[in-house]
């Protein structure tokens, strides 16, 4: 394996500096030759057992019909006529790069082949004249493929006008600027029922013309005087559009005995001029210009009305077509929302259709015409409370313009629901009399996620002066505090329960109120009127003292005792009213507040006797 490998080498380096030397100097023999085919060449003999395919002489004699297998030499001979024969195919077809790669490939291939293969001398000159037909099978394939560039258009080429309904005749000149005759050739132009891509009526089946032969010319002159003319009568479309249509035509042929495999492409131009209306074609092939139908939005609605963020909702988009006489057909809408998130690696769409898809697809809308888009879509859980925006694109075809395009964006309100929390209101004290307060505190948490405007909380009860406190705006997760004196106006007739509005609005103004309840005791002030009575007996006794002073003097340690009596008497006598009276209206609570301001008064009188 090492002795093949290293013979192939050696055919790279050595070998193939060797032959290219020789190529000028067998060209120079065979051109000798064939200019003295009698010459007698010194060392070459005038018959030999085996000659190669292109030469009628060889400078030496080869023995290929042999069982005998091959060597080294013998592989170096095959190698070298070969390469020969690569390099006269390049001087005969003038190949590119492209294909002398091409060639390239199949004779390294073969070298590699024969280089490490075991055959008879009969089989390796065999091989040796396959590839050779796979050579030339690769440079004749190459040629006719480029032999294209060579069929021109030529010069005396006007560009024909022609208005619609009437008819036009075009003449295609075709040049040959290669120098091989091209033979059989196949003119056909390139139709279709597409008023955008043809604007001609398509009135027959087939508008194939044939021509024999175009000769090969060696200068542009010789080309158009040996040019070919192809006549074609068309008619114009009525619905034709004004401008410049390109009118493509193919071009088969036969070139040194082989048949094109894709035809040559031979491009002119016709200007058309079409009814008033009918629009402008562009090099495109589509409308540029004129009366263009417009989809455009009319409205939108959701159901529920109010969505939530979170919440799955049906989306449904009002269109119109705004053509009065054009309808618009293969109409895709596609919905896609704003982005959202706080940067750029945390984006995601606002709402997600239900389906997976975003597109909705509608046949037809009519001229003048409105039609419903309905989508199922989710909005996401943690959007915030604003409107989010929703792009609707629009692709359709109308008549003989195809994918137009429009845009339009519906806002849809989202909204969080709004939540808060109090702590356990302190009431200080919890029991009051007519005239005197109590203070009420407690905390406002807003635990939803959207802010609460304009908080403020009432109280209200039959026994207490109404009252309110403002605490402003709360932002999600703010606290707001509350510090209120509430005033008894009125014996509590019930059990006690004062009512807290609080009430809060959201970022369209509207209010939202909630209630909540406090307990608090008002009870009468009945122990006034007994010491305005108290008092008004001591002034009368301060009088009989103005009018006997003596008398008073003796009297004054047997009066205070006196009065001390009357009213211990007094607040008995009403101790048992008030308990009677409250253990009807008061029960268990009123009899302990009684108790307790009975306790106070007790320790007044003590601290007046003192």
């Amino acid at each position: 394996m090492k002795r093949r490998e290293w013979n192939v080498t050696r055919h790279f380096t050595i070998r193939g500096v060797v032959s290219k030397l020789l190529l000028g100097l067998a060209l120079a023999l065979a051109a000798g030759i064939a200019a003295s085919p009698n010459l007698q060449l010194p060392g070459v003999i005038s018959h030999v057992e085996a000659v190669s395919s292109w030469s009628d002489n060889s400078v030496s004699t080869i023995n290929r019909t042999s069982d005998r297998q091959i060597n080294d030499d013998d592989r170096a001979d095959a190698d070298e006529d070969m390469l020969y024969y690569m390099q006269s195919l390049e001087v005969r077809y003038s190949l590119d790069e492209k294909v002398m790669e091409n060639l390239h490939k199949v004779f390294d291939s073969a070298v590699y082949y024969i280089a490490n293969t075991e055959m008879s001398v009969t089989e390796l000159w065999s091989y040796v004249s396959q590839v050779k037909g796979n050579m030339e099978s690769t440079a004749v394939a190459t040629v006719t493929m480029t032999t294209s560039e060579f069929l021109q258009v030529g010069d005396n080429w006007e560009t024909p006008t022609v208005s619609y309904g009437q008819q036009v005749s075009i003449v295609l000149p075709v040049i040959n600027f290669g120098t091989e005759e091209l033979n059989n050739l196949i003119i056909e132009p390139q139709t279709s029922t597409v008023v955008t891509e043809w604007p001609f009526e398509p009135d027959m089946t087939s508008y194939l013309q044939t021509e024999p032969f175009i000769p090969g010319n060696q200068t542009k002159e010789a080309a158009m005087a040996n040019r070919r003319e192809f006549t074609f009568i068309f008619t114009a479309r009525s619905d034709v559009m004004s401008g410049y249509y390109p009118l493509k035509f193919n071009v088969w042929y036969t070139k040194a005995g082989v048949r094109s495999e894709e035809p040559a492409v031979l491009t002119v131009y016709v200007k058309t001029v079409g009814k008033p209306g009918s629009g402008i074609i562009g090099g495109s092939g589509q409308e540029t210009s004129g009366s263009k139908p417009r989809i455009v939005v009319t409205g939108f609605e959701t159901n529920p009305s109010q969505v939530f963020a979170g919440d799955t909702f049906t989306l449904t988009i009002h269109v119109q077509n705004t053509a009065k006489d054009t309808a618009v057909t293969n109409v895709l809408f596609d919905m896609q929302a704003a982005q959202e998130g706080e940067d750029k690696t945390n984006t995601y769409s606002a709402f997600l259709p239900t389906s997976g898809a975003s597109s909705v697809y509608m046949d037809r809308i009519g001229a003048n015409t409105a039609a419903d888009i309905v989508i199922e879509m989710t909005a996401k859980a943690d959007l915030a409370q604003k409107p989010y925006v929703l792009d609707v694109n629009m692709k359709y075809d109308a008549g003989t313009t195809f994918d137009l395009t429009d845009k339009a964006s519906v806002s849809i309100p989202i909204s969080q629901e709004s939540r808060f929390d109090t702590s356990i209101p302190e009431v200080v004290p919890a029991d009051i009399t007519v005239g005197s307060q109590s203070n009420v505190m407690f905390s406002i948490y807003n635990t939803g996620k959207t802010t609460l405007y304009n908080v403020q909380v009432k109280f209200h009860a039959d026994s207490v002066d109404e009252a309110s406190a403002f605490v402003g705006n709360l932002q999600s997760g703010a606290t707001g505090n509350v510090d209120v004196m509430l005033t008894g106006i009125a014996a509590t007739m019930d059990d006690g329960t004062v009512t807290m509005e609080i009430s809060y609005e959201d970022d369209a103004g509207k209010v939202t109120t909630t209630e909540k309840t406090i307990t608090l005791y008002v009870t009468e002030a009945m122990f006034d009127d007994m010491m305005m009575g108290d008092d008004m007996m001591g002034d009368d006794m301060m009088g009989g003292d103005m009018m006997g002073g003596d008398m008073m003097e003796e009297q004054k340690g047997s009066g205070k005792l006196l009065t001390v009596g009357i009213i211990a008497g007094i607040v008995v006598v009403a101790l048992i009213g008030g308990v009677v009276f409250l253990k009807i209206r008061m029960k268990k609570k009123a009899a302990a507040l009684l108790a307790s301001e009975l306790s106070d008064l007790e320790s007044e009188l003590e601290n007046e006797d003192s």
